[in-house]
């Protein structure tokens, strides 16, 4: 049964309803003039950071451009196809963070007003903002992944006349492209963003909150709007880019898999990943209209339990979807395929459940963490980092029972095909609730941002003491479902990376079997080749999180000597008759993050073909293989121990252990700002590393095989 209709209709869907979310936020009062002033300064900052931004991606883009199309057209490695893949990979990729961050730099203020009336309304405009992040993502994906889809389709099936297996065969090769071109997107817009919004957290806290004893988003710091805007180009436009990237990567990769696991029936097999994705943007949407709250506390125990409402709706929805759909697509006789849709969406839910377990003043973990602040910085920093990695160990077990479960569910018994398939749907079922989870995770920017506006405009702005209560109450839920969406891309990564190695397996053994039909792909782990590569994938992320996190270091260090010389020169500044130099801070973040983003970025892409040409496609497995390994788990460790770190500050924040102003309040900004890099910089990264790496060797895969006979030391 061919349902692949329901992508592009489920895409039109998405879309409208953005449009509808957008109108709704954007007829809220924006208040009083000075919150217009506040929140267009912070949109200025975030336009202008972007527009740098995306001209050094633009020359990256068109030097890769370039070289895809004398490797498609000149030495005929890639399919015509390949080049602009990439380009529309990469566009929508950018395009979905720009209006994710566009309708969140307008959402702020509306949220901070509406928060006069009450805690429900100003968490209806901020999680609505969000739903437009979520979306809008969503939308875009399928509208992408529909038009490659359809066009070659027609392209392959009308024009060239091949049958339908050889058909999705092509299709799926050439559309694998545009995953790379996401991923690269993807990962500029979330290191640099992340180099961004740190470098200004970073020195707003060390000068403003531990040295001048000002409070956090005080107006009389001149970071402040560098670092509200560094929550929308990081924290919304960066994540919305990353799963972007992930939601089509998983879907394309099971569609690869699928024909190789259904040779008998492939139109079967990808229609299933496609259906799967349309069913969970319905799916999400009307989860999306559960997040309200009838209490009008200001605790993050009732958001929460507002949110979850949303989350675990469309969980269930998208479980009765899938089995509907499972049932007449595949039969009666495939339906363990449905078991790794559920365990997929179940790990997703456990996982984002458990870091919210970790990161959560509302548990134990995190309350027992900001008690350490009693005995110094030193402490509260041992006990963050034992925290972030006992972290780890949960959501390990997670992915690894929902591989087990995955393979044997879909037939891996009776096929690795079939087992890996199972695998790579469970990634899709993971991702099927993308469209609520990222909103709940865009939320928290705008949210941030919403308190940030009440702090600076105050009373005479028309924000009482009454609604900075209230946005704090956001904010701080906005951290924890900030850090259970870290959570969530990164335990998705995991299964897609997983899929997307099986993907490099096939597609090089499909190269190499024009010439020798009986090769396989067979990397033995004691094989001095493999074991190379091993260490050197399990290297990557160390090398990679040191060179983003010293970015972090640099850039903050030219902030906190901006905001130290203009409190010298100016000391009106702190009392309140003179007015910080706001854009300079923005343009020091703005300079640091371009040029510090370059590097990292390129270790995607170098590694990969570097190692599959001097040692071979098996050291590459390897390498691959071993930078999920550590990369995983890593990134797990630091985004808890940066999320834990924060809300522990905030806890002490709300009157605990002597609160603001306290000994144990300078110990826990310490504590929050060794965590920011970890968490809204390195960690995140790391997900799109470990799967852009495995993008590259398969996009590369036939140029890799021919540069290893020229230049390899071991060869195939």
């Amino acid at each position: 049964m061919d349902i692949t209709w329901v992508t592009p209709v489920a895409a039109l869907i998405a879309l409208l309803y953005v449009v509808y979310a957008m109108s709704y936020v954007l007829r809220k009062n924006e208040g009083s003039e000075k919150t217009k002033e506040i929140s267009l300064a912070i949109r200025e900052g975030a336009y202008a950071y972007l527009a740098q931004q995306y001209k050094i991606v633009g020359i990256f883009f068109a030097v890769i451009f370039v070289l895809l199309l004398y490797l498609s057209f000149g030495a005929k490695l890639l399919t015509p196809f390949v080049p602009f893949a990439f380009l529309t990979g990469g566009f929508f990729s950018g395009l979905s963070g720009f209006i994710g961050m566009a309708i969140a730099t307008r959402a702020n203020a509306r949220t901070a007003w509406a928060a006069r009336d009450g805690l429900n309304p100003g968490l209806r405009v901020a999680f609505t903002a969000g739903s437009v992040m979520g979306m809008v993502v969503v939308g875009l994906g399928l509208l992408d992944l529909s038009l490659w889809y359809y066009g070659l389709r027609w392209y392959y099936g009308s024009v060239v006349g091949l049958d339908q297996a050889e058909t999705i065969k092509r299709i799926t090769e050439a559309m694998i492209t545009f995953g790379m071109g996401a991923s690269s997107m993807a990962l500029f817009a979330r290191v640099g963003g992340g180099i961004y919004t740190k470098s200004a957290d970073v020195g707003a806290d060390i000068v403003g909150k531990v040295e001048a004893g000002i409070p956090e988003d005080d107006p009389r710091n001149p970071a402040t709007i560098a670092d509200n805007v560094g929550d929308n180009v990081g924290d919304v436009a960066g994540m919305g880019a990353d799963l972007y990237e992930s939601y089509v990567g998983s879907i394309v990769a099971t569609m690869a898999l699928g024909v190789v696991a259904f040779p008998e029936s492939p139109l079967r097999a990808i229609t299933i990943p496609m259906s799967m994705a349309a069913l969970g943007v319905l799916a999400s949407i009307l989860g999306t209209f559960l997040v309200q709250t009838k209490d009008n506390k200001a605790s993050q125990e009732v958001l929460l339990k507002a949110l979850r409402k949303g989350i675990y709706g469309s969980s269930l929805l998208i479980a009765i979807f899938a089995a509907v759909a499972v049932y007449y697509v595949m039969g009666k006789e495939n339906f363990g395929i449905w078991g790794s849709i559920f365990v997929g969406l179940l790990a997703g839910n456990l996982i984002g459940f458990f870091t919210e377990y970790f990161t959560s003043a509302s548990y134990k973990p995190t309350r027992d963490l900001s008690a350490q602040s009693q005995t110094g910085a030193a402490t509260l920093v041992i006990g963050g980092l034992s925290l972030g990695m006992l972290s780890t160990w949960i959501s390990v077990v997670i992915v690894g029972a929902a591989v087990v479960a995955a393979y044997y569910l879909a037939g891996g018994a009776m096929s690795i095909a079939r087992g890996l398939y199972g695998i790579s749907i469970a990634a899709v079922g993971m991702l099927s609730t993308l469209g609520i989870t990222l909103s709940t995770d865009a939320y928290g920017p705008v949210a941030d941002n919403a308190g940030g506006i009440a702090e600076m405009a105050g009373d005479a702005g028309g924000l009482g003491s009454e609604v900075r209560e209230r946005t704090d109450a956001l904010d701080a839920l906005g951290n924890t479902t900030a850090a259970t969406g870290k959570g969530y891309a990164i335990g998705s990564a995991a299964l897609t990376a997983l899929a997307l190695l099986a993907a490099f397996k096939d597609e090089i053994e499909r190269v190499v079997r024009a010439t020798n039909p009986d090769f396989s792909l067979i990397a033995n782990v004691i094989s001095v080749e493999t074991l190379t590569g091993l260490f050197i994938g399990a290297m990557a992320p160390f090398l990679f999180s040191a060179l983003t996190m010293s970015a972090v270091g640099r850039a903050a260090n030219k902030m906190v000597e901006e905001v130290r010389r203009q409190f010298k020169e100016k000391p009106g500044i702190l009392k309140g008759t003179d007015k910080p130099d706001y854009k300079r801070c923005v343009r020091i973040s703005t300079e640091a993050a371009q040029l510090e983003m370059i590097l990292p970025a390129l270790i995607a892409i170098i590694i990969p073909v570097l190692v599959g040409t001097l040692l071979g496609v098996r050291a590459l497995v390897g390498v691959l293989a071993g930078a999920l390994v550590s990369g995983f788990p890593m990134a797990i460790m630091m985004a808890n121990a940066g999320g834990a770190w924060d809300n522990a500050k905030k806890y002490i924040e709300n009157g605990h252990f002597g609160g603001k102003h306290s000994d144990a309040h300078k110990a826990g900004v310490v504590g929050d700002t060794i965590g920011d890099p970890l968490k809204d910089t390195s960690g995140p990264s790391l997900n799109i590393l470990i799967k852009l790496m495995s993008m590259v060797s398969i996009v590369f895969g036939s140029t890799i095989l021919v540069l290893n006979q020229l230049f390899g030391l071991f060869k195939i």
